[in-house]
Formats: C-alpha cells, sequence, structure tokens
C-alpha cells in the first residue's frame, strides 16, 4: 500500500496538519518536531501528491501553455525557453495545443475549470480569443507570447516584427532588388500585419511600391510558400528563362521562404543569383537549407523564458503589465541572398 499522510503522522506523533506545514514550510513550528517529521518522511519513503501540496499551498506551482501546434518549428524553440525558466524556478508545465480543433479545446478547458495550474502562457490557436479573454476575465493570469493581434487586455511579449521587415526590406534593396514577392502569413495576425507594413514602408520610400499581385499568401507553411511561387511562375510571369518577373522573396516565416526556394529551383531558377530569398525566424533549419536561408532572427527562446518568467513574478508579487515586452530581431545573413548580377 502507498505511504499517505496519516502513516508520517503516526509515525512521528503528530497531527496531519502538521505534516503538511512541514512539507510547505507553513506556520511556526518546534525545530525539533520538524526535523522529527522530516526523518520520519524519509524512513518511509512517503512521497506526497502534486495535489496535496498544492491544496496546502493554495497554488499549484504549474503553469499551462496553450499553442496552436506543435508540429511549428519555432513553437519548439519557444516552449524550450518556457522549460528552462520554469525549471529552474522549479516549476511545472503543461502544454496543451489545439491540433484537434474543438476535441483539444474541451480538454483544455477541463483542465482550466480544474485550476490544474496557476496562470497560462498564450501563442494564440485560432479562434479561441474569446475563450481565454473569458478565463482572463475570471481570475487566470495569462500572458501572451507573440501578440498576433495587439490584445491589449493581456500582458504579451512580442518582438520588432515591422522594424525586422524593414530590415530585409533594406538588405534588398541594398543588393539590388527592386520586383520583390512577400509571401505573408494569414492576414488576421498582427505579426503578418506589422511584417507587410514594414516591408512595404521601406520599398514605397525608394518609389517602389508594391503592386497587390506581388503579396501572397503562404500562410506560415512550406506548402504555402511552395504552392503560392509555384503558381506565379505558371501564371506567366516569366518574362525571359532566366527572369521570373521578379528578383527577391520575402517570406513571412523560415517555413514559407524554404518552400520558396524549392519552388523556384524546380523552375531552374538559381537563388540568390536570379532570385534572393529572405525568411523571418530564423529557426534551426533555416542554416540548412540550400543554399542557408538569410532571414530575421528572432529571439524565440528568449522570448519564451521572458514570458514564463514574467508569469512567475507574479505570483511572487511582481505585477503583470498591459504594457508589452517587445524584444529586438536582427538580420541574419546567409547564401541565399547575393548581389544582383550586371
Amino acid at each position: 500500500m502507498p505511504i499517505t499522510m496519516a502513516d508520517v503522522a503516526a509515525r512521528a506523533g503528530v497531527s496531519k496538519t502538521t505534516v503538511s506545514r512541514v512539507l510547505n514550510g507553513k506556520g511556526e513550528l518546534d525545530p525539533s518536531t520538524a526535523a522529527r517529521v522530516r526523518r520520519v518522511i524519509q524512513e518511509l519513503g512517503y512521497v506526497p501528491s502534486a495535489g496535496a501540496v498544492s491544496l496546502a499551498r493554495g497554488r499549484t506551482r504549474v503553469l499551462g501553455m496553450l499553442v496552436p501546434s506543435l508540429s511549428w518549428p519555432w513553437i519548439g524553440e519557444v516552449l524550450q525557453g518556457v522549460a528552462d525558466a520554469v525549471e529552474e524556478e522549479g516549476y511545472g508545465l503543461l502544454v496543451f495545443s489545439c491540433s484537434k480543433g474543438e476535441q483539444s479545446l474541451q480538454r483544455f478547458a477541463s483542465q482550466a475549470s480544474a485550476k490544474s495550474f496557476d496562470g497560462l502562457l498564450v501563442i494564440e490557436p485560432e479562434g479561441t480569443l474569446e475563450f481565454i479573454a473569458g478565463l482572463h476575465r475570471g481570475g487566470l493570469p495569462v500572458v501572451l507570447i507573440d501578440d498576433r493581434g495587439h490584445q491589449p487586455e493581456f500582458p504579451s511579449v512580442g518582438t520588432t516584427n515591422r522594424a525586422g521587415a524593414q530590415e530585409a526590406a533594406r538588405h534588398l534593396l541594398a543588393i539590388g532588388r527592386t520586383r520583390p514577392i512577400v509571401v505573408s502569413g494569414p492576414e488576421d495576425l498582427g505579426c503578418t500585419q506589422e511584417r507587410l507594413a514594414g516591408f512595404a514602408e521601406v520599398y514605397a520610400e525608394a518609389g517602389l511600391p508594391l503592386e497587390p499581385w506581388r503579396v501572397v499568401d503562404g500562410d506560415f507553411n512550406f506548402e504555402g510558400g511552395h504552392a503560392e511561387i509555384g503558381r506565379l511562375l505558371k501564371a506567366g510571369r516569366l518574362l525571359k528563362a532566366t527572369d521570373p518577373g521578379f528578383d527577391a522573396v520575402f517570406a513571412h516565416n523560415d517555413l514559407s521562404a524554404a518552400g520558396a526556394i524549392q519552388a523556384l529551383r524546380e523552375a531552374g531558377l538559381h537563388v540568390p543569383k536570379d532570385v534572393a530569398v529572405v525568411g523571418f525566424d530564423d529557426v534551426p533549419q533555416a542554416s540548412y537549407t540550400d543554399p542557408p536561408l538569410t532571414t530575421v532572427h528572432q529571439p524565440l527562446r528568449e522570448m519564451g523564458e521572458t514570458a514564463a518568467r514574467a508569469l512567475m513574478g507574479h505570483f511572487d508579487g511582481t505585477p503583470l503589465t498591459v504594457d508589452p515586452i517587445v524584444l529586438p530581431t536582427t538580420l541574419v545573413l546567409r547564401g541565399s541572398t547575393a548581389a544582383q548580377s550586371a
């Protein structure tokens, strides 16, 4: 039979309340009594349940994290940053994905109702904002990671999406690329809007406003980038064998950039000689594309760590602020961009 708190109390000659106080460091205890209880716990090999400790503390010391899918490469990097922070502080972590839609959300909702975690980190899955807002209004501390819709109600940790896209545009102009295609993400996301706006601003300032056909939706995945660039190539944009009608691609994430590179290669075009390609995120796979991908680096692990520390700090008395925490992006130059040949 498993050892219980009652067994420890009986062997130590104290009440279960005293054992609970020893376990959780609450209340004033005689040092010799506390030492005796700890000795009995060790002798019996008693392991307190998380539920019992949580009840005594009034907190679970567990964070929840809700994400759209664990298959997105950059989410893994953010998750590692979260995991590093919570492990250092002695917290646990429950991760929920919405990969099965409503079924996944119902499972998450049941855990939220059971108060299985003290606070929630969110990379917003599509269609969940109002539900998350309801949890927040009900008293659950929430921190958004990558504030994808500019939600002032929530504390958030994000990056300089607009500035990163501007830097990508300036780089492409500096190497002589004047006819870009933008492979964007879903248009309702804040990061998509900021990246498109920042990129377009720089080209407009250079007297090269983006024509509508030059902006396509790659849906933040390899297949989308591949399909959209392939569609443009097949739609008669080829002015001659080596000229697809554009000389650069700015993709709103690295997956769609990789898809664009593949489509260009399949069409017999050379990257970067014929078309330069820039991505966004700098996931680990970006340095392994052929050629290696120039991309805007987001501090993904730092984003996760910063969000987790903000949430844990809230429980230690540091108030959460609705002012977003914004971390800087940087442009990483690799082989997918080069100067336009004469």
